[in-house]
């Protein structure tokens, strides 16, 4: 697809988008446009990606059905376990449109790193089954995803928790719960850190900026996506990740996030790098910057602080 293409279809999509969202105020109505907004913001491709080729040897397939689930309602996953047997897992969260078959290129970079990985599609996505999914059902399906994640990989100092996208809102969202529980119990850290590649603070703010529209959008929206009225609360180290050529989600949205989350925590911007290759384009210090996430040292800070300083500013 030609950039004028995506551009024109971009530009259309958030004029949809904010158009729904103004009448989602009036009384009439209301169920039906919020499943209208819905669509437009997860725009869902149905099928496999066009790049996608099989599954690399090694991969497993995986069907959740929780207890809460509906007869019609699962989720389809991947578990590829690294080579070594103790190695750090990561959870995988996407973003919008792609379900795993459009996800693999990045998956197998983080496995070439060394990890394990469990990738998981939401409900509506891919192969997993469900209606039109919610930001309510997506952060209920990474907490089903975390339950059986936390099964693979039983030491919680090397469980890692990844979102790319929209994917870093529902990981900074599974964060912060897990984080809540483990200091409403008095137990350790659920994870040893989060990453949040290409992410934003809220659905609001990047709807607002790559629609270039002064309207109210972020109090329109029903779904709200707010990062980073939440990150300050997480008590994990965090790595944030932005191409600082990233045309749909720009690289402050990370900076912002960077600000308000708590130490330990590092900002890595990515010369050169767009939404989707910021792994691929940074190489070894994405790597390193991994590798210095599992080995900070955690600070436990007082609920309703957080601090401005970074263990890694890149």
């Amino acid at each position: 697809m030609s950039t004028r293409l995506f551009s024109a279809l971009r530009r259309r999509w958030f004029s949809w988008l904010c158009a729904a969202t103004l009448v989602l105020a009036l009384p009439a109505g209301c169920s039906v446009l919020q499943h209208k907004e819905r669509e437009l913001v997860f725009r869902i491709e149905p099928g496999q990606a066009s790049w996608f080729h099989g599954l690399p040897g090694g991969v497993q397939e995986l069907d959740l059905r929780p207890r809460t689930f509906a007869e019609n309602q699962s989720l389809h996953a991947w578990w590829w376990p690294a080579k070594r047997a103790d190695a750090p897992a990561i959870l995988y969260l996407h973003g919008v449109r792609w379900n795993l078959t459009g996800q693999l290129f990045r998956i197998e970079q983080l496995h070439a790193m060394g990890y394990s990985v469990l990738a998981v599609d939401y409900r509506g996505f891919g192969r997993s089954r469900g209606d039109l999914p919610s930001e309510a059902t997506v952060y209920e399906d990474a907490r089903v995803a975390w339950e059986r994640f936390a099964q693979l990989q039983p030491d919680a100092s090397k469980r890692l928790i990844y979102g790319h996208s929209l994917g870093g809102a529902v990981a900074v969202d599974l964060a912060r719960t897990l984080t809540r529980e483990a200091r409403d119990t008095r137990t350790s850290a659920p994870a040893r850190g989060l990453i949040l590649e290409s992410t934003f603070t809220s659905l609001g703010d990047v709807a607002g900026v790559v629609a270039n529209t002064s309207l109210p959008v972020r109090w329109l929206l029903s779904q709200k996506f707010d990062s980073l009225g939440k990150i300050g609360d997480i008590d994990l180290p965090v790595l944030l990740v932005h191409g600082l050529d990233d045309r749909y989600v720009p690289s402050r949205f990370s900076q912002q996030l960077f600000e308000a989350a708590r130490e330990p925590k590092t900002l890595l911007l990515v010369p050169g790098a767009t939404h989707n290759n910021s792994m691929s384009l940074a190489g070894q210090r994405y790597r390193k910057a991994i590798q210095a996430l599992l080995q900070a040292q955690q600070v436990t800070v007082p609920a309703g602080n957080s601090s401005a300083a970074g263990f890694a500013h890149n």
